[in-house]
């Protein structure tokens, strides 16, 4: 699945491999834990283990139901990774009593704070991320300093990791055979998943041709820009006048969706002049649609570039999802001696760090590729 970058820069070969030695997330927490409340507010570091693997060790280790334990976001299995879970405050002498049990299966307990409210899916600001990576020439240096600092300028493309298609990269057309009524599968999460991974795929084909279409407005004149539009199968665009002079790589569309950012509302673009400089400020979004029934649709132009990527026998609820964000505290450590890159940043809720790695890269990556 082609994940075009923003930057036309050659691309930078690398090694990734995502293991707790060399991934490492943390969580940072929506608000901070009540201090009190029927509920244990528990911040929990674990190693390759995905959040429904230790949800059931916990489960099972506790006694607890695996429907109590509340938690804001998935955290990946390769990596080492700290989050936060609620469980009721009944279960803290259990818990207390099997920290060394949990430690020997790679959960470490780090901290319990009694608490309000069960934890909720999307509770959560977003990570916080380190990642190493090797086989980084010298030579590549300053071009890797050019493009962190336009990551750092002007944000990355929210695409779908390789990790939302499973390991084949593949699970989509699963999705995909169960909404033509190909396929049927009686798990109804699964079925879900699996039809959710098709939408992630129609939004990552939608975002991958509006990044194209950015370049090549950026390329073009806009008398040429037509030309070049048809050549690359892509649709005209009516409205023109305003694409040169907007300052963000990734180009508005008259009929663009946007969204407050990091929060607040989904609205209609009205005037494209006054926000893409709001857009090249960080303080809104465009906003691509995942496919499904009761979904706010782009007009005009920006809806030309979403109809393709649209199907409309998916009967699951449809939503939005930032086309674009904008990664903070972007730093980077070169160590030479190693030929090793260390990365720390921050992403959104919903932002994959694999993402970052590819925008970087100019090109897409797995979890133990060389890039």
């Amino acid at each position: 699945m082609l994940r075009l970058s923003p930057y036309s820069h050659s691309p930078i070969h690398f090694h990734f491999t995502q293991t707790p030695r060399d991934f490492v997330v943390q969580e940072v927490p929506l608000y901070e834990p009540s201090g009190e409340g029927e509920h244990l507010y528990i911040v929990v570091r674990k190693k390759s283990l995905s959040t429904p693997e230790l949800i059931k060790i916990l489960s099972s280790t506790l006694g607890v139901s695996s429907k109590e334990i509340g938690y804001a976001g998935l955290k990946d299995k390769n990596a080492l990774t700290t989050q936060a879970l609620t469980l009721p405050k009944r279960f803290e002498h259990a818990l207390s009593q099997s920290q060394s049990t949990l430690e020997q299966k790679n959960i470490k307990i780090l901290s319990t704070t009694p608490h309000a409210n069960k934890l909720r899916v999307g509770h959560l600001k977003g990570n916080k991320f380190f990642i190493r990576i090797k086989k980084v020439q010298k030579s590549d240096l300053e071009k890797i300093k050019s493009v962190l600092q336009k990551i750092s300028d002007f944000g990355m493309p929210n695409y779908f990791g390789f990790q939302r298609f499973g390991k084949f990269g593949d699970n989509y057309l699963e999705g995909k055979a169960i909404i033509e009524g190909k396929k049927k599968i009686r798990d109804k999460k699964l079925s879900t998943f699996l039809i959710s991974s098709y939408q992630s795929h129609l939004f990552n084909l939608w975002l991958s041709q509006r990044v194209q279409t950015s370049l090549l407005i950026q390329e073009f004149s806009p008398k040429e820009l037509a030309k070049a539009l048809e050549l690359q199968s892509l649709p005209p665009i009516q409205s023109t006048h305003s694409l040169l002079s907007q300052p963000h790589p990734f180009k508005l569309l008259e009929g663009e969706l946007m969204h407050h950012y990091p929060y607040g509302k989904l609205f209609a673009l009205s005037d494209i002049k006054e926000e893409a400089q709001r857009f090249f400020a960080k303080d809104i979004v465009p906003c691509g649609v995942l496919s499904g029934k009761k979904t706010t649709l782009p007009l005009l132009d920006a809806l030309s570039y979403q109809e393709e990527f649209l199907d409309h026998s998916i009967k699951e609820i449809g939503s939005h999802r930032f086309a674009w964000v904008f990664p903070q505290e972007l730093d980077y450590r070169y160590i030479e001696e190693k030929a090793q890159l260390e990365l720390n940043f921050f992403l959104p809720k919903g932002s994959y760090a694999t993402i970052l790695l590819e925008t970087l890269a100019n090109r897409e990556i797995q979890g133990g590729d060389d890039v």
